[in-house]
């Protein structure tokens, strides 16, 4: 039977949701249905966005999970908390375990606990998170956790693997996440005939986990090649004129790109090495005149852009008063969490995560001290308009803030279209010149390859 998740659990998840929503402009998962209702379970996903990969897997999975995390995050005062709350395990890496075989030891007896108790533990493989979009060395910890549980006697464990995809992962509002469940693991015999698991073992089943997370990523050789691949998508994309694609079937077209272009460096790296030149001149083209791919291809008649201008207008308008409270409100708040951010030393996975920590303290504490003053001017009365109007008018103002955002992008499009018709059709033209060369290299057996502008 699964056991009843820690004391804390639910009230933690529900913030991890909120934070998370808050934070980023959409979150989609797939594969959810491979998550077995009861057992014990190991999650195990790729590192790349610190704390924030684990707030994820908090958010998606229905199930409580009790992450593995550095014993050293049990002692800080924003993080360990939480931590500790939802019956974290700690991992004493080689450095804080020093010579103390039992420290690690005693991991694995908690683990084999928790699994026998068809409780579910979430574990980051790699042991270090880290910003290139490629899978890092796979340590055998977690093959050999699922094989101290089956030497001591512990059945029916399913080893899942999750591939967590960012874009613009440290970003608030702009950035998005996607969770993709893979299959269980085939964990069948792994360990053979041997009472205790071996070596040889836990080396197999770590291959089998490597390739199984490969599965559920999209890997590329830098940042800057990821960049062009995606851009490369949302070429293809436009030219397919459909619907847009969920996070999986992108994920998958991503990865079948990633391939390809990897054999045709191979096959024919002059030509491949064109067209990436060719996506790189018009990437820079298109951030230098405000434009997306997307926008490139709409079509700016009068009668749109009055109906546009007026129906957005006027819900500006209607919502400004509220949200310039709001903003107002908050404005303290955010300038504390903004410098905070500036000052604290992070790497570009810690991005998010300080973001997060930083907004969760300083939030509560300039509402605290902005209560106090309502109180203060006003007395109860004050203070309970003030405590009212704080998740209201902040909501209403995040709203107002990314649609004016969305006016200021349409407006520049229009803008470009109407005074700059030379570059926008320029643009237009190095569109299609390229999609012709990508489909040209997507079937190089057809005639015509198109050209690299």
């Amino acid at each position: 039977m699964t056991r009843a998740p820690a004391r804390g659990y639910g009230a933690v998840r529900g913030l991890t949701r909120l934070l998370l929503g808050l934070f980023y402009e959409r979150l989609e998962a797939a594969g959810l249905d491979n998550v077995p209702a009861s057992g014990g379970l190991i999650v195990a996903a790729n590192h790349h966005n610190s704390i924030v990969d684990a707030m994820l897997l908090i958010a998606t999975f229905d199930r409580p999970l009790r992450v593995l995390a550095n014993a050293p995050l049990f002692r800080h005062p924003v993080i360990g908390p939480f931590l500790r709350l939802m019956g974290g395990l700690p991992v004493n890496r080689r450095k804080e375990a020093g010579d103390d075989p039992n420290k690690n030891a005693a991991l694995f007896d908690a683990t084999t606990a928790a699994l026998r108790a068809g409780e579910a533990i979430a574990i980051f493989p790699e042991g270090r998170t880290q910003p290139e979009p490629a899978l890092q060395e796979v340590r055998t910890g977690t093959a050999r956790m699922f094989l101290a549980a089956e030497a001591a006697g512990v059945s029916g464990v399913t080893l899942l693997p999750v591939g967590l995809v960012f874009d613009e992962p440290g970003t608030f509002r702009t950035g998005r996440a996607f969770v993709q469940v893979g299959r269980p693991v085939e964990t069948a015999g792994i360990g053979g005939a041997d009472a205790s698991p071996s070596i040889a073992a836990a080396r197999r089943l770590t291959e089998r986990l490597r390739d199984a997370l490969r599965a559920q990523i999209v890997e590329a050789d830098d940042r800057a090649t990821l960049r062009l691949l995606k851009l490369a998508e949302e070429l293809w994309r436009e030219k397919a004129a459909g619907p847009r694609p969920g996070e999986a079937e992108r994920v998958a077209w991503l990865q079948n790109a990633m391939r390809s272009y990897r054999s045709l460096q191979k096959k024919d790296p002059e030509r491949v090495a064109a067209f990436r030149r060719s996506l790189e001149s018009f990437d820079a083209a298109c951030a230098k005149a405000g434009l997306s791919v997307e926008r490139l291809s709409r079509r700016y008649t009068f009668g749109s852009v009055a109906t546009f201008a007026a129906v957005e207008g006027f819900s500006l308008l209607i919502a400004t008063p509220l949200a310039l409270v709001g903003l107002v409100l908050h404005a303290l708040p955010y300038q504390l969490t903004s410098l905070a951010v500036r000052l604290i030393p992070h790497t570009d996975e810690e991005e998010a995560t300080d973001k997060i920590a930083a907004g969760l303290l300083l939030y509560p504490l300039a509402w605290i001290a902005e209560g106090w003053a309502a109180w203060a001017l006003g007395g109860p009365l004050a203070l309970l308009l003030f405590l009212l109007a704080l998740p209201i008018t902040g909501f209403l103002a995040l709203a107002f803030s990314e649609r004016l955002e969305r006016v200021g992008r349409e407006a520049r499009a229009f803008l470009v279209a109407l005074g700059h018709r030379g570059r926008r059709e320029r643009l237009r033209r190095e569109r299609e010149a390229l999609v012709r060369e990508l489909e040209a290299l997507a079937n190089p057996g057809e005639a015509g390859t198109g050209g690299a502008p």
